[in-house]
């Protein structure tokens, strides 16, 4: 009979990230397990240094891991080429940065557009998605500004527009309310939370904040690169 076991969305193995500098090693992530299903919304929290921030990079492909295994979506990412990794974030994972990344000379629509456009698609598409996606994050009076032109909340709405624009499975925030008041950085948690609830994307949220604690399914505390505590809440 064929094997109907779904596999996890991310499964990662004795998952082992080490840096070196000069003669010696500092190590990120230190031999985790963990998996993580379809539709989870997964909170990272730690101090600085915990490696929340490197975790994140592992799983956007931004890095690769030293040992151990690492496969997210059916690709095996300790053994991905540079070109599939490129593939990959283009794919199957949106980023939201605390910083924003917009590209300060671009518009709203464009920095939208951008990853799509780059992935090869159409431009009247590209642009009908993008509209779209804006104006369900009530920024359509904002398309043609430049960042420059936005609040910080603004600017982070059309972060998260940009890292959805090619329809991924994962998003991975990183602090992604940490150059937020209050109210926006609720306001952005809350849009993390439809985005999993009634979109069914996955969301990894790394964070020093409790914001996202009430929308998670599962928090995972790390220190030293190594999990603490694993709480599941949904």
């Amino acid at each position: 009979m064929p094997d109907t076991v779904k596999r996890p969305l991310i499964e990662a193995r004795k998952l082992t990230k080490i840096y070196r500098l000069g003669t010696g090693e500092v190590v990120g992530i230190n031999s985790i397990d963990f998996n993580v299903s379809e539709r989870e919304l997964v909170v990272l929290k730690g101090n600085s240094g915990s490696g929340k921030s490197t975790l994140l990079a592992l799983l956007a492909g931004l890095d690769q891991p030293t040992h151990g295994d690492l496969i997210v979506a059916d690709q095996d990412l300790r053994k991905a080429t540079p070109g599939q990794l490129t593939q990959y974030r283009r794919e199957v994972v949106g980023m939201v940065f605390q910083s924003f990344n917009l590209l300060p000379t671009l518009t709203v629509l464009e920095n939208v557009s951008l990853p799509s456009l780059l992935a090869g698609r159409r431009r009247p598409k590209v642009a009908a998605k993008a509209m779209e996606l804006l104006a369900w994050l009530h920024l359509t009076p904002r398309l043609h500004h430049l960042p420059a032109q936005l609040s910080g909340g603004e600017m982070q709405r059309t972060a998260i527009a940009r890292a959805l624009i090619n329809e991924p499975a994962i998003i991975l925030a990183d602090e992604p309310t940490g150059n937020l008041d209050s109210q926006n950085g609720k306001t952005v948690m809350e849009l993390l939370g439809n985005l999993n609830r009634e979109l069914g994307t996955t969301v990894i949220i790394a964070t020093h904040s409790d914001l996202a604690d009430p929308i998670a399914t599962t928090i995972i505390r790390l220190r030293d690169g190594s999990i603490t505590d694993w709480i599941c809440t949904a």
